[in-house]
């Protein structure tokens, strides 16, 4: 079942990512040859207008064939035949619709909790005495934390939701925390994290408020800036060498990863609020990897445009085209060097 779901999701993502592209050009005049959900052997269609609309087997994805996409055309509203900020707007609309796919699913994971998180520390762990009083046995609150205090920053880096702070415990039990007490910022260094009832790091508690409209759409679109930071900082590390080739995950260990988190989770509610949150990151990703400028992607297509804005006058598409082939072998590559990893993992247990 959990093979099943992860699939389903992974389709999810991609179509709406291609029914970004989809809308995008209707809107701008251009015409569409196909719109496809599913990958592989068609299993039904239909026609609307000038515009093929196919079911296909696989559901992995699905694609938006456009008039001129791929080679010259003198149709006039081909894609090739638009000016270039045309162009720029549905290349963009695939990562975009990504971007608001992540934000409705941290919505509604949001919306599913009994209150809105906060970052205005409630408490620290300790235990009560028998005069009523409390002996504190958190270390952040030795540091010099207090309750009432408002985290704003971990170690430099904005903190914007609890998303942020799990993130950050999870590097480190030691940071330098700017916090607001009484309107006025104040920073502490070296705050060490540690808590002496259960020997987690966390030892602090935060508040909650009251849901309602504003605060559950403004904590989901924060939420989902500090999905998308995570996916620059995991690209940051593995660019600057903190991690490995080896940890490079592909398609088999995504699906793998969403098995394993469709079933984790002591009742059904746990279990939805980490598919949820999985499925969010997940298109997110999406979006801000095919904006990245790489041949074939989205983004390469995007720095294409760049250099026909600023030359004023496109570069040879049979040039263009060579490049973004090479693009693909490259990425293919990587996805093949990435499964092989999912693949070793799966055997070896790593």
């Amino acid at each position: 079942m959990g093979i099943v779901i992860a699939f389903l999701i992974f389709g999810l993502i991609i179509t709406v990512h291609e029914f970004g592209h989809f809308i995008a050009a209707k809107a701008n005049g251009i015409k569409v040859l196909e719109f496809s959900i599913g990958m592989g052997p068609r299993l039904f269609k239909f026609g609307k207008g000038e515009t093929v609309y196919s079911f296909r087997l696989l559901p992995v994805g699905g694609f938006c064939a456009m008039e001129g996409e791929d080679q010259d055309s003198n149709d006039s509203r081909s894609f090739s035949k638009q000016n270039v900020w045309r162009r720029m707007i549905v290349l963009f609309a695939g990562a975009f619709m990504n971007f608001v796919l992540g934000f409705v699913l941290v919505t509604v994971m949001t919306s599913m909790g009994s209150s809105v998180p906060t970052l205005e520390i409630s408490g620290f762990s300790g235990k009560k005495l028998e005069d009523d009083s409390v002996e504190y046995m958190a270390s952040s609150y030795d540091s010099g934390l207090r309750t009432g205090d408002i985290i704003t920053e971990m170690d430099g880096m904005r903190i914007l939701t609890t998303t942020d702070i799990g993130y950050m415990m999870g590097q480190s039990s030691v940071h330098d925390v700017e916090v607001i007490r009484d309107g006025e910022r104040i920073l502490f260094e070296d705050v060490k994290f540690s808590n002496g009832v259960s020997g987690s790091v966390i030892d602090f508690g935060l508040k909650s408020a009251d849901k309602n409209i504003l605060n559950v759409l403004s904590y989901s679109a924060k939420d989902s800036v500090s999905l998308g930071r995570l996916v620059w900082i995991s690209l940051r590390d593995l660019v600057t060498g903190k991690y490995s080739a080896e940890e490079l995950s592909g398609p088999v260990g995504v699906v793998s990863t969403i098995s394993e988190t469709a079933s984790q989770g002591e009742n059904l509610y746990e279990k939805v609020v980490s598919l949820l949150y999985l499925s969010a990151l997940m298109s997110i990703n999406i979006g801000i990897m095919n904006l990245l400028p790489i041949p074939s992607l989205d983004g390469g297509r995007l720095l294409f445009c760049f250099i026909e804005l600023i030359r004023r006058k496109p570069v040879k598409q049979e040039h263009e085209a060579w490049v973004h082939i090479a693009g693909m072998v490259l990425v293919f590559g990587l996805i093949i060097f990435a499964t092989f990893n999912d693949i070793k993992r799966l055997i070896t247990g790593g």
